[in-house]
């Protein structure tokens, strides 16, 4: 059974740091590209940033390029985002999502299986 929980979300100040971790299960995590998406209070879902199944390559969205890195771990099986200069406008559910069978998607379409997400509030 394919398993992907988010672990990390709270609250943090304009200017701040968190960490967010997705463990994954029930696949062979060190093949597949794995991604965040986040969706903020009366919007729509985004892409926030992906990896591919080495590490050697990520991409961002443009609103978190230089704030937000991706990493992974394939040992662990388990996927990060380290958010740095946190702003409001970061406030959102944020999850992590396992694409299977596509190469390096961007889209949500494109990734099969997906976490329960994890709050970050961000105050100003």
């Amino acid at each position: 059974q394919v398993q992907l929980v988010e672990s990390g979300g709270g609250l943090a100040q304009a200017g701040g740091s968190l960490r967010l971790s997705c463990a994954a299960s029930g696949f062979t995590f060190s093949t597949v590209t794995m991604a965040w998406f986040r969706r903020a209070p009366g919007k729509e879902r985004e892409f926030v940033g992906r990896i591919d199944w080495g590490g050697a390559r990520t991409s961002y969205a443009d609103s978190v390029k230089g704030r937000f890195t991706i990493s992974r771990d394939n040992a662990k099986s388990t996927m990060y985002l380290q958010m740095n200069n946190l702003k409001p406008e970061d406030t959102a559910v944020y999850y992590c999502a396992a694409a299977v069978t596509s190469q390096f998607p961007i889209s949500a379409g494109g990734y099969d299986f997906w976490g329960q997400g994890t709050q970050v509030t961000v105050s100003s």
